[in-house]
């Protein structure tokens, strides 16, 4: 069975970094279950063993073997490996999707009809059974990892044929406007981009909608749509999570942490923080530097 092989190869191949010598491509063990922050990745992620839950904004999504989930966008979430453990640890598969394998693939494509950004705009994410076809060509990238001499030639040709199969699937048309630049999507793609390298500074809708290309009535409307978040909640996920990075990794000025991810009060960022992570800065800075921060890059 395609899960099975696919689970015994994770097994194998996984390590603390996720990272494997394929580009791109990522294979996750997890031994605990904890709420963990992260930033999403515009990535696949494929749950072979276990079952994890993810929060973006006021949205929570659930998968679990043999179901996948699409990001589109490079998001705030956070996510928890549910009854994870060291003798029934959850697996999962991940592969970061790349726009312009999208774009390529759909003017190769015969049908016009995948090459034009209709309907709604799509949330940022998005849960789907995993077809055969799928499962398969994720089985037969893994099986590389056996055989590192093929990696360089074959790989690139199967992780194009994921990013088909999920055009094609479920998913495809969230997919297919990753690849379309005059998407909704990719409008949006653009303020996320700008809010993430500047969320230091404070700013006007009006203006980040001007960046994204979009009237400030159509961008606020599509910004809740894919983010589950206005653009300010936005902003704030992004500053308490950059906080929470420089405390892990040693910065003992609690104050300074703050001002330095754009927060006026020092009373304001300890109020924020507690209310997102469940403990003071200096609290939690103890915590994760004796326990390490966990990354849940493949979500």
């Amino acid at each position: 069975m395609l899960l099975e092989e696919i689970r015994d190869l994770i097994a194998r191949h996984a390590r603390p970094d996720m990272g494997t010598p394929i580009d791109g491509v990522m294979v996750a063990r997890h031994d605990v279950s904890s709420w963990e922050p992260s930033m999403s990745g515009s990535v696949m992620a494929l749950i072979v063993q276990g079952l994890k839950r993810l929060a973006l904004g006021d949205r929570v999504y659930e998968y679990g073997p043999g179901q996948y989930l699409v990001s589109s966008l490079d998001m705030p979430v956070t996510g928890q490996f549910i009854d994870a453990s060291p003798e029934q640890p959850a697996l999962g598969f991940g592969l970061a999707l790349h726009p312009a394998t999208i774009a390529e693939l759909l003017l190769q494509s015969t049908s016009s009809a995948l090459r034009e950004a209709r309907g709604p705009t799509p949330s940022g994410m998005l849960v789907s059974e995993a077809p055969r076809q799928l499962l398969d060509a994720v089985a037969r990238l893994l099986r590389l990892l056996d055989s590192p001499r093929d990696i360089p030639v074959l790989a690139p040709l199967i992780k194009r044929e994921i990013h088909w199969w999920l055009i094609v699937g479920p998913q495809g048309a969230a997919v297919r406007q990753l690849g379309l630049a005059d998407s909704n999507l990719n409008h949006i793609a653009r303020a996320v981009h700008w809010i993430r390298e500047h969320h230091a500074r404070a700013f006007r809708v009006e203006d980040v909608a001007e960046i994204s290309g979009m009237s400030p009535s159509a961008f606020y409307r599509n910004f809740q749509s894919v983010t589950a978040m206005s653009p300010i909640q936005f902003q704030k996920q992004i500053r308490l999570q950059q906080a929470r990075l420089m405390l892990a990794s040693g910065r003992e000025d609690i104050s300074g942490v703050g001002y330095s991810v754009g927060y006026e009060s020092a009373a304001q960022f300890s109020r924020e923080y507690r209310r997102q992570f469940g403990a003071a800065p200096s609290q939690d800075a103890v915590q994760l530097r004796g326990l390490g921060l966990v990354s849940l890059s493949l979500v």
